[in-house]
């Protein structure tokens, strides 16, 4: 105990300077706030009692996006459970969906994509309060600047009483609804498409499609695009200094001895630049100003090609026809809860199979990889699920 005793003491001081940052910070924000429409009032409504949330400053730095392979991320996002969803909200909401179309020149797919890519179709908006979240990541961290942007029109949504406060909950990050906005998006672009007399992302399906087509369309999306398609590349050829944003007439592609994955030559009087998110070896894109739209919503290119791959499985289309350069592919939501159930039935205790692969999940992959001699690195792949098949 006389160990521990420091260490205890430790902690709380430094929680309790923690908290004193904290509010030091939002009394400086004040008239930021105040500068910025929101009333001293609202202000102080919504911080007074306020407290930071720690844990959303770890997750700026292990977002999936940029921390997870490609072939798990887009093996999460993209799976047959997804498309099947999918399809059915496609049915579901065609009438609004083409009402949509007609009005903003997105296509039905895109937007659903989108939907399922950003809250499952409306089954995880998230349940972190937004002004807590944004009020400690302008305070914390990284992009102080932009989360204070955020923070601010989180504090004029709720003065205008779009939302009430208990109900504006969202991620991490602070966004929220069916298609998961910012504050300051849902200020600018949010629409009230079904006639109500508000913008509502979380209880209107309806003004979270139209709003994200009104998103899209605002971001450049033409409606005469693909978004992009995927490409075979010749044998040596070389992607230095080649990206999305560096974009090549269709006829310097076909020059170089680039085609579509099916031998077809690349379609005339396009502008591409070239995707490769796994290297060379792996699948490659050429990609248009369709995609960077999809890019802008979260700007990350993995995250753009899951909402683009998602897009065109719901027209039809199949995985991608390059395998991905490695000998272990991610898992999907099912085999990830066909995973998690095998090592619950190996006594871990892991709490249920929900497919989110949570630190307890992780450190039972731990022990499963150490038992069977292998590396350590908490990653669930298909060759662990195979070996624990086998039992």
């Amino acid at each position: 105990m006389r160990f521990l005793l420091p260490l205890l003491l430790a902690a709380s001081a430094s929680a309790h300077a923690q908290t004193d940052d904290f509010r030091q910070c939002l009394d400086g924000l004040r008239s930021t706030a105040r500068g910025a429409g929101v009333s001293e009032a609202t202000f102080r409504a919504h911080t007074e009692a306020l407290q930071p949330n720690m844990g959303v400053v770890a997750n700026l730095d292990a977002q999936p996006e940029f921390k997870t392979p490609i072939w798990d991320y887009l093996a999460v996002l993209v799976d047959n459970e997804r498309v099947a969803d999918g399809e059915a909200r496609l049915k579901e909401h065609a009438e609004v969906l083409q009402r949509v179309q007609q009005r903003y020149g997105v296509d039905p797919a895109t937007v659903v994509a989108v939907w399922g890519v950003e809250s499952n179709f409306g089954q995880g908006f998230g349940r972190t309060p937004i002004v807590q979240s944004l009020a400690t990541l302008s305070c914390f961290g990284r992009r102080q600047a932009y989360f204070r942007t955020e923070f601010v029109a989180a504090l004029r949504i709720l003065q205008a009483g779009h939302f009430a406060p208990d109900r504006f909950t969202g991620s991490w990050a602070g966004a929220f609804g069916h298609t998961q906005f910012m504050p300051s998006t849902f200020e600018r672009l949010a629409v009230d498409f079904d006639g109500d007399g508000r913008a509502d992302l979380f209880d209107s399906a309806p003004d979270a499609l139209a709003s994200t087509a009104n998103f899209l369309q605002r971001a450049g999306w033409r409606q005469d695009l693909p978004w992009g398609f995927e490409v075979k590349l010749p044998a040596g050829f070389s992607a230095a200094g080649e990206g999305r944003r560096s974009k090549r007439p269709s006829a310097e592609w076909r020059a170089r001895g680039v085609h579509l994955v099916d031998g077809t030559p690349i379609p005339e009087g396009l502008s591409l630049g070239l995707l490769a998110p796994a290297g060379v070896q792996g699948p490659a894109f050429l990609v248009t100003r369709n995609f960077d739209a999809l890019y802008s919503y979260n700007a990350a290119e993995s995250y753009g090609l899951a909402i683009a791959h998602l897009a065109d499985r719901l027209r039809g289309a199949g995985p991608f026809a390059t395998p991905w350069p490695t000998d272990d592919p991610g898992l999907s939501r099912a085999e990830r809860r066909e995973l998690q159930t095998l090592l619950l039935a190996r006594g871990h205790d892991i709490g249920t199979a929900d497919g989110q692969l949570g630190e307890k999940s992780r450190a039972a992959v731990r022990a499963e990889q150490q038992r069977l001699g292998w590396a350590v690195d908490g990653r669930a792949g298909q060759k662990l699920l195979k070996a624990l098949r086998g039992g």
